[in-house]
């Protein structure tokens, strides 16, 4: 059994994984996703290449929209009536407080479409007081995981889960004079016990197992509604794929501004053969009529003019594409749901305002009724761990 714990994936995993981590690294972004996103030119020689790779920067839509959907939804913290007030501060047990975990989890599911909130409490032998349960934290808690954490579950007839996989990479660094290591463990929960696998070289090994104290599998499965039934994929994938477009449309206009400020050679033919120039580290030349590209020249034959000079291109291509990108902004921004108003400079009529505040409120009132629903979950999980934590009545604003 544990060597096939090792390799299942869910089939809904291996069909979305590669959009999942796309998603993950546009919301990052940085060096690494620029260098994945930037689109070579198929006359583009490498140095020219390489040149725009480095001036390219990044504008971070995604991330922009993921947690602007988040700070409208909360921007009203929600009621929590009889909530354990200790819980409310530190409901992850690592110093999150509820409100920051839900944010978390609100943001996860703008990228990714779904996420798991995961109930736990540290295991423990012999009886504890009070006093010192509360100084060693001994109480369940909550962990908020993406779709790439969670690589394998089944729900049984009864609509619950009857068992989940976990993935998360462990970092074994307890002792100072022993090397640091990076393990791959994957746990499984089931409705009646839990299993602790680490996954190397050796295999797959059984680390530590124990029972399930509340009788379920303590994960609680979010899932953004829209497209449900059609399979339908994520939105956000689309809004990563706008948000490259103007990546790549902004660092073709970067060069274009290089080039009307230096400019480009344009030299005769006659030149561009017989002079020579070092074309590589080795040592190794090439005429200078080999290399023909935007950051080298442009040769003209003798039967063409055949004047020395610079060229650039002019700055209407560079408005042009500045212009597209601004327009490719205003409709992420548009089709995501989050412009609420018109570009215009014609001042907007009441019901085209009413319209556009109304596609927003309805969007955030959905949302706020799935986080509320899914917190009220983990609730309950955390009740069942401890009778003693209540359960509290929640209201999310709407």
């Amino acid at each position: 059994m544990s060597s096939c714990i090792g390799g299942r994936r869910h089939p809904e995993y291996v069909a979305n994984e590669k959009a999942w981590r796309r998603s993950r690294e546009a919301y990052a972004g940085g060096e690494e996703y620029i260098k994945s996103a930037l689109i070579r030119h198929v006359s583009e020689i490498e140095l020219e290449f390489e040149e725009r790779l480095r001036r390219a920067y990044y504008f971070n839509y995604p991330r922009a929209i993921a947690q602007r959907i988040t700070q409208y939804a909360l921007a009203v913290d929600p009621v929590r009536k009889n909530a354990d007030p200790d819980l409310v501060e530190n409901w992850s047990r690592k110093g999150f407080r509820t409100n920051e975990v839900m944010r978390q989890l609100s943001t996860m599911l703008n990228v990714y479409g779904r996420v798991w909130l995961l109930a736990e409490s540290p295991e423990f032998s012999g009886a504890v007081t009070i006093a010192e349960a509360k100084r060693r934290n001994l109480r369940p808690y909550i962990t908020v995981l993406s779709p790439l954490e969670v690589i394998d579950w089944s729900f049984g007839d009864d609509g619950q889960l009857q068992w989940a996989v976990t993935e998360r990479e462990r970092i074994v660094d307890d002792a100072p004079h022993a090397e640091r290591r990076i393990v791959r463990r994957r746990t499984l929960y089931t409705r009646e016990e839990w299993h602790i696998y680490d996954i190397g070289g050796n295999g797959v090994e059984e680390v530590s197992r124990g029972s399930n104290a509340i009788g379920r599998v303590p994960m609680v499965p979010i899932v953004e509604p829209d497209g449900f039934g059609m399979d339908a994929k994520h939105w956000f994938e689309d809004v990563v794929r706008i948000s490259e477009a103007i990546l790549n449309n902004e660092s073709e206009a970067q060069m274009n501004v290089v080039k009307q400020m230096f400019g480009m050679l344009v030299i005769s033919e006659s030149f561009a053969r017989g002079a020579k120039r070092i074309a590589d580290k080795d040592g190794n030349t090439k005429t200078f009529a080999s290399t023909v590209a935007r950051s080298a020249a442009v040769v003209e034959s003798n039967e063409e003019k055949g004047v020395s000079r610079y060229i650039s291109p002019s700055g209407v291509e560079t408005t042009i594409i500045r212009q597209e990108n601004a327009n490719l902004k205003a409709e992420l921004y548009n089709v995501v749901g989050l412009a609420v108003q018109s570009a215009s400079r014609e001042a907007q009529t009441a019901e085209s305002k009413a319209w556009d505040f109304q596609n927003v409120t309805q969007f955030l009132a959905n949302r706020a009724d799935l986080l509320e629903q899914a917190e009220l979950e983990a609730w309950e999980l955390l009740h069942e761990y401890d009778p003693a934590i209540p359960i509290p009545e929640l209201q999310y604003k709407r």
